[in-house]
């Protein structure tokens, strides 16, 4: 997998230095390129479970998963982390792993990560962990999906944030939960690429977070910061647009996140696509997206109208506001088919 306008791991302007690790692995070890590619994918997601092992790198296939995956655990080429007998094994890349991507120049462009940090990087709280496995059940889905699709093709989808970090215009540094380029490829061969960057909702997460993460994104975009990043000029921005993918808890929790945006000034109304965790993880090429557009053109005159409502504090629960909203809305396909032909 490789990034826009650079090899994959490596930022515009930016040089990680070679790996040196070093770990005994069998000489009579033999590795397949698929081999390779999951203990790529290990070591730029961090961990993943069987399923998601299926869903990116075997087609779906579970049985085929577990028996190349035992083979690699066999090696010492990956590891499990301890969890209850009725949760689903977490694995990750071993030191061992490590050294095979080193000793074959697949990590020269990567951030350094040597076996301390990499031990580090696997053993990461039970609360980090669980989002990071709700990430990587959207990357997962995303990979289900597009490979039954003769259209769309997956260049990149990569959920390590130090890979595609960016600064704030004020200070600091946005880390997404995921970038992604996918290649739609239209019926007279063309071939149009679509950014995207990735973010999914923690139940404890202030939406104030959220919505001061969309704002970076828009700096991002208008100042040419995204498009200096894939190697082109920040005055050509306009030319290489992205769209950022919020993954929310509930229905209740994308209507209230659609009303926040709308309520910025100036109001973002279109680069935020928003979805629930259901629907991404089932469905993600289907209508199940809306911008804050499709939440301010349903609720629009009606007693829902964002005129009319103001936000209530205590914090009440608006069902019926999100029964009206699910019934109204209409929502979008990230890739929309062409219009039949008259």
């Amino acid at each position: 997998m490789a990034l826009a306008g650079h090899e994959s791991g490596q930022g515009a302007g930016t040089s990680f230095p070679r790996y040196s690790y070093s770990v005994r692995t069998p000489k009579s070890l033999r590795l397949s390129d698929r081999d390779i590619a999951v203990l790529r994918g290990f070591f730029e997601s961090r961990i993943m479970t069987i399923a998601h092992v299926a869903d990116i790198h075997f087609e779906g296939r579970a049985d085929a998963a577990k028996k190349g995956l035992q083979k690699l655990k066999k090696a010492g080429l990956i590891g499990a982390r301890a969890r209850l007998v009725n949760e689903p094994a977490v694995l990750h890349l071993a030191p061992s792993g490590l050294s095979i991507l080193s000793e074959r120049g697949l990590l020269t462009n990567y951030p350094p990560l040597g076996g301390p940090a990499l031990k580090r990087r696997a053993g990461v709280s039970e609360f980090t962990l669980a989002h990071e496995l709700e990430v990587m059940d959207v990357k997962a889905a995303f990979h289900a999906a597009i490979g039954n699709d003769q259209t769309l093709s997956i260049v990149e989808f990569s959920t390590w944030p130090k890979l595609y970090e960016f600064q704030m215009a004020g200070g600091g540094t946005v880390k997404p939960d995921g970038f992604s380029m996918i290649h739609e490829r239209k019926a007279d061969e063309t071939v149009l690429e679509h950014n995207f960057f990735v973010e999914v909702d923690r139940s404890t997460e202030m939406h104030e977070t959220l919505i001061s993460r969309a704002c970076c994104y828009l700096d991002y975009y208008k100042s040419g910061g995204f498009a200096e990043w894939i190697g082109a000029a920040r005055s050509a921005f306009a030319s290489h647009p992205f769209r950022v993918l919020m993954v929310l808890k509930s229905e209740e929790r994308r209507n209230n996140m659609a009303e926040e945006l709308l309520n910025l000034t100036p109001p973002i109304l279109a680069q935020v696509w928003l979805s629930t965790s259901e629907e991404v993880t089932t469905r993600p090429l289907d209508a199940i997206w809306i911008r804050p557009l499709d939440y301010r053109e349903a609720v629009t005159g009606t007693r829902h109208d964002m005129l009319f409502s103001r936000p209530q504090w205590p914090y009440r629960r608006q069902t019926s506001r999100d029964i009206f909203v699910r019934e109204k809305i209409k929502k979008q396909m990230l890739f929309p088919p062409p219009p039949p032909i008259p």
